[in-house]
């Protein structure tokens, strides 16, 4: 197996919402959406979205790209988990690894969106893990997971690692892994070869008030990851090798909303290295995957598979990686 993805796996349920409105602060950094409180409100559109989730979208998304990808993920024993295991097969990810909570439902998010722009309600299910330890791929891409069993899952893939010396960490922390605080995430970053947030979140699991993007990537690499991936929503993303810090933005395209466009990027980056393309090369991999998921509702229905990703690449050509020059 090239990857095996580990998060939970969600029901989206996407509304589309028409009567609001936004608030932003003066410097217009954050916003917030409002609507008439104790009022029903009209929704435009309803899409309902299963088999989706941090994991399932790099699951899938490296298996569209040609590669061999597992998940290993916990689902209720109800419709929405059968169906989210069905998704995830037919999408050619390897499901033995899905385990089935006969106590629990599966997970559940209602998706707000307005404009371009989303607001997530999460609802998580308590969940036990048990990661199984007789497994050996060549990447696993730790992601979102939640309750009192993520400190016992962080224990279990360690334990891997130190098992299989050849598999390689790749590390995408949710909100609740976050929330855990650096300490806590110190001997899995320690373990990271590849480390992937947004600037927010970055500045967050390093205790410091910044959003510069050197500052940030040095602190990582002062950790010992050796290579740190940065997005930026609509402002592209960057990559450091811990030679260059690389900058790319993103491709031109209609954009409808932004659920899961740092799982496509993911997903389109270690399929791009484990096609032996470079950092840079491995950023447009990233790059077309995101462009393309945000042309649509929902997290999956834009992951592309290699021909249509060359052709994006090939189409915009013009827009490549540079090497990062801070602002002075």
């Amino acid at each position: 197996m090239d990857v095996l993805a580990i998060g939970d796996t969600t029901e989206d349920i996407f509304l589309q919402m028409h009567d609001a409105s936004m608030q932003c602060d003066v410097d217009g950094k954050k916003c917030m959406i409002c609507f008439d409180f104790g009022e029903k409100i009209a929704v435009e559109k309803k899409t309902v979205i299963s088999g989706v989730g941090n994991a399932a979208n790099h699951a899938i998304g490296i298996a569209r790209l040609g590669h061999s990808a597992g998940i290993y993920t916990v689902v209720g024993n109800d419709h929405e988990g059968q169906e989210a295991k069905n998704i995830l097969e037919k999408n050619g990810v390897d499901v033995s690894h899905v385990a089935i909570d006969p106590k629990h439902d599966t997970n559940l998010s209602v998706v707000l969106n307005f404009k371009t722009e989303r607001t997530i309600l999460v609802y998580h299910e308590p969940r036990e893990y048990d990661l199984p330890q007789n497994i050996s791929p060549k990447w696993l891409y730790l992601t979102s997971v939640s309750g009192s069993g993520v400190a016992k899952l962080h224990e279990q893939v360690l334990q891997l690692l130190t098992q299989s010396k050849e598999t390689k960490l790749a590390f995408n922390p949710g909100t609740h892994q976050i929330h855990l605080g650096k300490a806590e995430l110190l001997p899995l970053l320690k373990k990271t070869e590849i480390l992937f947030l947004n600037r927010e979140e970055a500045a967050r699991v390093l205790e410091i008030e910044t959003r510069d993007v050197s500052e940030l990537i040095s602190g990582f690499h002062a950790i010992g990851i050796p290579l740190v991936v940065l997005t930026d929503g609509p402002n592209g993303a960057y990559a450091s090798d811990q030679k260059n810090i690389y900058y790319l933005p993103i491709y031109p395209g209609k954009e409808v909303e932004r659920t899961g466009a740092g799982d496509a990027y993911g997903s389109g980056f270690i399929a791009g290295l484990l096609h032996g393309k470079t950092v840079p090369e491995a950023m447009q991999w990233g790059n077309a995957n995101a462009t393309s998921v945000v042309m649509y509702v929902g997290a999956r229905e834009g992951l592309l598979t290699q021909e249509p990703l060359e052709k994006m690449i090939a189409e915009f050509a013009s827009i490549t990686p540079s090497i990062y020059t801070p602002d002075k």
